[in-house]
């Protein structure tokens, strides 16, 4: 009996393991090719080349890194294998890494897109292509920096002998909850996702103040703030996406870290895990769907690509910022 209930133990794991890595591997590949399409969409579409997309490239391209990098390594975490301490915590921190160059790739949208609405005059002098790219660049470093931070000594009690003697490859094994709850969660998640919600309400405050003051305004003015309404719209959608899917998996760390003698099943915390993956193959869907210049440029790639039919219209370019001319008719009125 006791052989028989141990080898049922043993084969209801070996299908959890199964089933989560057919779950994690689903979700990399959709979040691969979905954010591989952005990348190409933004290239090709020149009306796509402005400082939003640039942030919007850099977030793809941590969210192709989740489908590359981070599922396959939380899927050799889960396993369980023996790998020396600091590599173990090194493989750790590369998976906060690149949650954190998504955060920021969200609060640079927010910014550069609080900014279009705030100085729509003055936007594009000061917030070029090139300094764009310097963000991003920012956002990259800093993002491995917070994320390194364990390596420099807040993380759990190493085996005496680190070098030599493996253990078992687990997050929990050599990342600190008092690195993840209190600089982690409440340092570079909470407070990013705070400042973004208050740029975003400020983006349609000011949206909306404009578009009631200017009853008689320009065609072409009412059409921007407009446009810029429908583009703040579908970005926070965005944001949202990312709160709703990586917060449980926050919220049951804290809970680990505030109530040790609360118990979060691990099926719990595996649907956290998957949720926090699974956002990363959600921003291509937002994008189709509620941004028409990029779902007709997609549609085009796909025709063409993908299909292997030819296009007989041309991909737009004409949706970009609005002229100066236009921009100091707006701000007159």
């Amino acid at each position: 009996m006791a052989n028989t209930t141990t080898q049922e133990v043993i084969e209801n794991g070996e299908k959890i393991d199964v089933m989560y890595i057919t779950i994690e591997s689903t979700i990399a590949l959709a979040s691969v090719l979905g954010n591989v399409l952005v990348v190409l969409v933004v290239a090709k579409n020149q009306g796509l080349r402005d400082p939003t997309f640039c942030f919007i490239v850099s977030l793809a391209l941590a969210d192709i890194a989740v489908g590359v990098l981070v599922i396959p390594l939380a899927v050799v975490i889960s396993l369980g294998l023996m790998t020396p301490f600091y590599t173990c915590l090194f493989i750790s921190c590369l998976l906060v890494m690149i949650t954190q160059s998504s955060i920021l790739s969200l609060l640079a949208i927010a910014i550069d897109r609080f900014l279009r609405v705030k100085i729509p005059t003055r936007y594009s002098t000061v917030v070029t292509q090139q300094r764009a790219w310097v963000a991003v660049g920012m956002c990259w470093i800093l993002s491995f920096l917070t994320g390194l931070v364990p390596m420099t000594g807040w993380h759990r009690s190493p085996p005496k002998n680190a070098s030599t003697e493996l253990i078992e490859c687990q997050f929990i094994n050599v990342i600190s909850l008092n690195y993840m709850v209190y600089f982690n969660f409440f340092g570079w998640v909470v407070a990013p996702l705070t400042i973004m919600a208050g740029l975003y309400a400020e983006i349609f405050r000011i949206i909306r103040r404009q578009l009631l003051r200017r009853a008689e305004a320009t065609l072409d003015s009412s059409k921007y703030y407009r446009k810029e309404l429908n583009l703040a719209k579908s970005l926070a959608l965005v944001l949202f996406l990312f709160a709703l899917c990586w917060l449980p998996l926050h919220i049951m760390n804290c809970i680990v870290f505030f109530c040790p003698k609360c118990s979060v099943p691990r099926s719990v915390f595996s649907v956290g895990i998957f949720m926090s993956h699974g956002n990363s193959a959600l921003n291509p869907l937002v994008y189709a769907f509620r941004i028409q210049r990029f779902r007709d440029t997609l549609c085009q790639i796909i025709q063409r690509f993908i299909l292997c039919r030819t296009s007989t219209s041309p991909i737009q370019h004409d949706a970009g910022p609005i002229t100066e001319k236009t921009q100091a008719t707006t701000e007159r009125q």
